[in-house]
């Protein structure tokens, strides 16, 4: 038997599933491995040309885990969507993707990108091992705005997980990236 909050998450995945599905914002099926990593490689590239200090902090991680579009909407009830690669020393060791709903006062919808530098080896396990990972439970997570990008160093970075959000396009009011669940994915070949 469900609880009343497992049944309430449940609905709203649901429903914001298919507020997404309806404005043809998801596709039905993964990305294929290829594009997945093609689009990681370009997002990437645009983080590191907008906040040097990212490639730093890149260089420290233990593994990033990049997804180079995230799209959010809603209306009261909302939800976001992105596919993502994990990344260890440049090299892809599993794909993800990046799922939320909620429902509340918002408005609008919005495409982003979102990145994850996993500076521990023990955060890096914890999303290994989870079967999706909450963002926000386990691992402290440090979300990293334009100005405090630009006064990390790696002597400061002091946290297992630092998240940059960036790229961010339309306009979407009330929805956060805290109770997202990251879950591994199986692309297309």
């Amino acid at each position: 038997m469900l609880s009343k909050s497992q049944r309430l998450s449940l609905i709203l995945t649901f429903v914001a599933s298919l507020i997404l599905w309806g404005t043809g914002l998801t596709s039905a099926v993964a990305a294929s491995a290829a594009t997945i990593n093609s689009d990681a490689d370009a997002a990437l590239a645009n983080l590191y040309r907008e906040l040097p200090s990212a490639r730093q902090l890149a260089k420290k991680a233990k593994a990033i885990l990049v997804f180079p579009s995230v799209v959010k909407g809603g209306l009261m009830i909302g939800g976001q969507y992105g596919e993502g690669a994990l990344r260890k020393r440049s090299k892809t060791v599993g794909y993800y993707s990046l799922a939320a709903a909620s429902y509340g006062l918002q408005a609008g919808v919005q495409n982003f990108g979102y990145v994850l530098f996993f500076m521990s080896n023990s955060a890096l396990k914890y999303l290994e091992k989870s079967n999706g990972w909450e963002v926000g439970v386990g691992p402290s997570l440090v979300v990293i705005d334009e100005g405090m990008a630009k006064t990390l160093t790696t002597t400061t970075a002091q946290d297992d997980i630092y998240a940059v959000i960036f790229g961010q396009k339309g306009l979407m009011a009330g929805m956060g990236i805290q109770g997202s669940k990251i879950t591994r994915l199986k692309p297309q070949p």
